[in-house]
């Protein structure tokens, strides 16, 4: 079972630190939930760049306002968010950005759901919430993620999640930490200058739904298709090739269908 003094904290912080110098490294044993902490400390200021753990999370949350579990034993999950000034040009598509960057630092065999989730053989592995603050003259953005490192109970969910350990059995939350920080904080700052663009190709490598017929929240179904440069839903209809960049559409295979 971890504890603060487990989390290579200062080694995490050495690694961030060509990409975000000055970034604390933080570990709580238990909160209401990292988002609104990053979040609560960024309006009254000063809006610093921080990578907050919590250990047990009493009110965690994801997309959509839905509440996120990461189970109750400590070190079952990870849960993280990191907070910073960010001046992108456009926002869309920096959570499939931070999607892809840690599935890559994680398997090769972990797929991305759009808009924000990490998938492995059709379960729910991990969630990525993304909320921003006004500043000053600033944006200041919280990326918070969590992930299932061991087995949870699938009681209430419509399918099983998945965890980490079924694809990496020697993985614990800090591991996943230390392999996920630097390689994250690397591509929110190259989503900052860049966009989206150069991660389009690569997402769409890893698109769980890529070529599935999926139906949306809204009534609207069709076979996805990838993502275009700015990271929306490229959807094939009966009436033709329709993009969908709301985050409040949900987007599920329809039930002829399996994700990858």
């Amino acid at each position: 079972m971890s504890s603060a003094a487990d989390w290579p904290t200062e080694q995490i912080r050495q690694a961030i630190a060509p990409d975000l110098p000055g970034c604390h490294v933080e570990v709580l044993g238990q909160i209401d939930s990292s988002n609104s902490e990053l979040m609560r400390r960024a309006r009254s200021g000063p809006a610093e760049s921080v990578l907050l753990v919590a250990e047990q999370q009493t009110a965690g949350r994801g997309r959509l306002g839905r509440p996120w579990a990461g189970g109750e034993e400590t070190g079952s999950s990870l849960s993280f968010s990191l907070g910073l000034p960010l001046s992108p040009r456009d926002w869309s598509g920096l959570s499939l950005a931070a999607g892809l960057s840690i599935v890559q630092s994680l398997h090769p065999e972990l797929r991305l759901k759009w808009p924000n989730d990490v998938w492995w053989q059709g379960r729910k592995l991990a969630g990525i919430l993304i909320e921003t603050a006004s500043v000053g003259a600033d944006r200041y953005v919280v990326v918070g993620v969590g992930i299932n490192i061991r087995k949870r109970d699938g009681t209430g969910f419509a399918t099983a999640p998945a965890w980490l350990e079924e694809l990496l059995p020697d993985m614990d939350a800090p591991r996943a930490l230390l392999r996920i920080a630097a390689p994250l904080v690397r591509a929110i700052k190259m989503f900052e200058i860049r966009g989206f663009a150069p991660f389009q190709a690569a997402f769409n490598e890893r698109d769980a739904l890529y070529g599935v017929d999926v139906a949306l929240s809204d009534g609207t179904a069709g076979i996805a298709h990838g993502v275009d440069g700015i990271g929306a839903l490229q959807l094939k209809t009966a009436l033709g090739l329709k993009s969908i960049s709301s985050a409040e559409i949900s987007v599920r295979p329809a039930p002829s269908s399996a994700a990858r």
